[in-house]
């Protein structure tokens, strides 16, 4: 199982003419491998990201994802292809506020019923002691600290067991000792699951955790 991503591009249309923002990105990863791509605002980091999470489409260039390009699929295959196979991290948790901790984790599942709904309670609960919040499941978003939300929102993103696990700043909003802790908390989870693990990030810290590192410039990776 792998991601393939072949000269990928991406032009946004404007009124003096196609603005490029992804200028032929070219990516491999294996599974169980991990790898943070770092770079300055407006290099295009975000828009891969997207482009690997199929929201949003390429101008050209082919993705793979354990040989299936999901830009190939039909609307309703794709939004299933992505609830299954990919996991998101973003920098804000994107919480329901009305919804416990158990219940976010177990929002993918109510999209997707092909979990049987005790086996997805099971492993929310099990997502839950080890991301640190087994005694907080019954908890509202806004009776949790800003690091135990991004640790919802990382065992929400790792319900489904997905092949590829995304992570868009995910330390962003935090401060130094919970950003590490998260950070730390994503490749331990990740290499528990096997998955491909792919984060942008502006910080230095959370990079050096990394085993792979790639940078963004104009458009394309180096």
């Amino acid at each position: 199982m792998s991601l393939i991503v072949s000269d990928v591009r991406k032009d946004y249309p404007t009124r003096s003419g196609p603005l490029p923002v992804l200028g032929g990105v070219s990516l491999r990863l294996e599974h169980g491998e991990a790898v943070a791509v770092m770079g300055p605002s407006g290099s295009g980091k975000s828009t891969l990201l997207h482009i690997l999470g199929t929201l949003d489409t390429p101008t050209g260039g082919t993705v793979s994802l354990d040989g299936v390009d999901p830009f190939g699929l039909k609307p309703a295959e794709l939004a299933a292809f992505r609830n299954r196979r990919i996991g998101f991290v973003f920098q804000d948790h994107h919480l329901l506020p009305q919804a416990s901790v158990l219940e976010n984790v177990l929002v993918p599942t109510f999209v997707n019923r092909s979990l049987p709904k005790a086996e997805a309670q099971a492993y929310a609960r099990e997502l839950l002691v080890k991301v640190g919040l087994s005694g907080r499941l019954t908890h509202r978003p806004a009776e949790l600290s800003g690091g135990e939300r991004q640790r919802v929102a990382v065992a929400r993103a790792l319900i489904h067991k997905p092949l590829l696990l995304l992570a868009d700043e995910p330390t962003g909003n935090l401060d130094r000792t919970n950003a590490e802790s998260v950070g730390r908390l994503l490749l331990d989870l990740h290499k528990q699951q096997n998955t491909m693990l792919v984060v942008v990030t502006h910080s230095q810290d959370l990079a050096k955790l990394f085993p792979r590192k790639l940078e963004m410039n104009d458009g394309k990776l180096t």
